[in-house]
């Protein structure tokens, strides 16, 4: 049996938007739709009447309506989405100007705290458009962020998309070498930065950082500056720049014009982590993006204007992006940057409190770090006012799902949620009216026509597959930039299965509830002996243990065959003695299967990590297997790297 850990009530489900969307097309349609699975097979079954009524339900505002939601759903890859359309994302996120309730909440790990108004939070985003379009800044044209997570960043991508142009942005932990083989791709013509940031207690320049990166782009010819971290800020110190301050337009324009623009229009550049070579650069469309971040955020996670939302991310990730458009629901971001956990564990959980956080986002890591921590937050402070919990970036073990109705609260909602920065939002989500079950993700996104296939490309139930999607959706890339043939793009999701997104997950589907677990990157899945196994698989076991901080399993080809090789980084004072590699085999043969017993099992000091936290398989595999590593810089701790080199030659023999 199933282990339920959270079922809504009846009551509970008529308060929710989805409930509201189901009466709104049964209305409409003289249907029956009564739950989450009937609403599902609709969306998939009628892709065109789904998103042409959820455009509706939405009141996406343009200035022209579409003449049809899509143009040929067949068309995979191709089909163009709201044919007609003219609109503006910016005009959108900025739909409830008049009031004054908060729209951003920013704390910093200094201890600083802004609050900034839907209507500030408009003046802001169109003094700074106007400032902008002053400049002959244009729609097409880039704009570039290298900043904190701070309420500036947001404002910033706001101006840009209100006078057409496409953004894109790295965070300041990045260093200069990885934001230069980002934001050199794409030239962008203005750079956005600070004067610094904070990370546990330190305060860190970016401006030396930022000089490199403008001496790297002759793209750029303006770079303005907020101050955040320096006791005053010295715009000579970088050509062409000035402060926010001064920059922004001194005017509060009547009646400002938002750019209206082809649904089709280009409105960010997503980059990929570029552990395999240099970053992909995913163009997004604006009312593809839009739509789809307002039916994650409205129908899957309910998020109405009440809500506070605090996600624990910069804006390198996609759920940047992702928490800043719950600005279209009028409701309010909470805005965190720097360590959750500095000074001490409880930190992010005191802010959780002060500030009424209803939606609080996390990532997989993060809950498996405060369970080796022993933080229970239900002991520390009050959380009367969360309701729902979102987590994403890697699969999470069971006993994290269950670590989350016991230590954090019993009565929420938990949506463990999976998709991608190449689709800027979910395959595999939550809603507010079914059940959660353990180790499981409720169920697919509405409207995504999500699969799970064997290595033969048959659709499978009830063992492990790949994650694929076989129908065309508005968030997906219309394009990769500089690849004028498509070639890229083609390779990246539809050459494995002509016709078909290949994401490059592993996944269970599961028959009796339609829910989906992860199991790690198919491109890291381990073969030994033909058996294919998820790293997952192997951590959620490995990583019960207390001695174990964190691990990584690679697979070695040796003697025509792959061996499975753990790498696992001790806690601190903890050496990897003969019993615990015996403590480690025990419970991978015990708990998932013999198959699943390494090799080999070592003791490294570090695990390579990407900049969003993520465990970085294919270097480590990549270097095992004799192979070069092409980009060290997409990694947050490249010095990790040089212990799998020099063990290489005794894993060789």
């Amino acid at each position: 049996m199933k282990k339920l850990l959270w079922k809504p009530s009846e009551e509970y489900i008529k308060t929710t938007n989805i409930y509201s969307f189901m009466n709104y097309i049964n209305e409409k349609f003289n249907l029956k739709l009564s739950d989450y699975s009937s609403i599902y097979k609709w969306s998939i079954d009628y892709p065109d009447s789904f998103w042409g009524e959820l455009w509706n339900y939405l009141d996406i505002k343009s200035s022209q309506p579409y003449d049809v939601p899509v143009d040929d759903i067949s068309k995979f890859p191709g089909a163009q989405w709201f044919v007609g359309a003219k609109l503006n994302y910016a005009e959108n996120m900025l739909k409830f100007s008049s009031s004054s309730s908060p729209a951003i909440i920013f704390r910093g790990e200094n201890q600083i705290r802004e609050e900034i108004s839907h209507r500030m939070l408009y003046e802001q985003v169109v003094r700074l458009a106007k400032a902008l379009r002053d400049d002959g800044i244009k729609a097409g044209d880039t704009i570039a962020a290298y900043m904190p997570n701070m309420p500036n960043t947001v404002i910033a991508m706001l101006a840009s998309a209100a006078i057409g142009a496409i953004w894109c942005s790295c965070a300041t932990d990045i260093g200069p070498n990885a934001a230069l083989d980002r934001l050199s791709q794409v030239k962008p013509t203005v750079l956005f930065t600070a004067d610094g940031y904070f990370y546990k207690g330190k305060r860190f320049n970016v401006l030396d950082n930022a000089s490199q990166i403008v001496k790297g782009i002759n793209s750029i010819k303006k770079v303005i500056i907020s101050h955040y971290a320096g006791e005053s800020l010295n715009t000579a110190e970088i050509p062409n720049s000035v402060s926010w301050i001064n920059y922004l337009s001194n005017e509060i324009p009547k009646n400002f014009e938002f750019e209206q623009l082809p649904s089709e229009h280009p409105l960010v550049v997503m980059f990929s982590s570029g552990t395999t070579g240099k970053p992909k650069c995913m163009v997004q469309s604006a009312a593809g993006l839009l739509i789809n971040q307002l039916k994650e955020l409205v129908l899957q996670n309910d998020v109405k204007p009440s809500d506070r939302m605090l996600y624990i991310t910069t804006c390198s990730w996609m759920m940047w992006n992702w928490q800043a458009a719950a600005l279209g629901t009028g409701s309010c971001i909470v805005l965190y940057d720097g360590n959750p956990s500095y000074p001490d564990v409880s930190s992010i959980w005191r802010i959780l409190e002060e500030e009424k956080v209803t939606i609080f986002g996390l990532s997989a890591s993060y809950v498996h770090s405060l369970m080796k921590e022993q933080f229970y937050p239900k002991n520390v402070v009050s959380l009367s006012n969360l309701r729902a919990i979102s987590q994403t970036g890697s699969a999470l073990s069971e006993e994290g799902f269950e670590y989350i109705y016991r230590e954090i609260k019993e009565q929420l909602h938990f949506n463990s949620i999976a998709g991608g920065t190449d689709i800027n939002g979910c395959f595999s989500t939550g809603n507010p009216i079914s059940p959660v079950y353990l180790g499981e993700l409720q169920g697919p996104g509405l409207g995504m026509k999500i699969n799970s296939f064997n290595e033969k490309g048959e659709p499978v139930r009830d063992e492990l597959g790949e994650l694929v999607c076989e129908m065309p959706a508005p968030s997906m890339p219309i394009r990769f930039w500089n690849d004028p043939d498509n070639n890229r793009y083609m390779d990246a999701y539809f050459r494995t299965y002509p016709g078909v997104w290949h994401h490059g997950d592993y996944v269970k589907i599961h028959s009796d509830t339609g829910g989906i677990s992860y199991y790690g990157r198919s491109d890291s899945t381990l073969k030994p002996s033909g058996v294919r196994i998820g790293t997952a698989e192997i951590y959620n076991q490995v990583e019960k243990l207390p001695q174990i901080k964190e691990s990584l399993a690679i697979g070695q080809n040796y003697n025509g065959d792959e061996r499975i090789i753990l790498f696992v980084q001790t806690q601190d004072g903890i050496e990897l003695d003969e019993n615990l590699k015996k403590d480690i085999k025990k419970i991978l043969k015990e708990n998932a299967s013999p198959r699943h017993v390494p090799s080999i099992i070592m003791q490294v000091q570090d695990i390579p990590r990407t900049f969003n936290g993520k465990k970085v398989e294919s270097a480590v595999t990549n270097i095992i297997n004799g192979r070069n590593v092409t980009n060290r810089d997409a990694l947050e701790n490249p010095e990790s790297l040089d212990y799998f080199e020099q063990v290489l030659p005794l894993l060789s023999e």
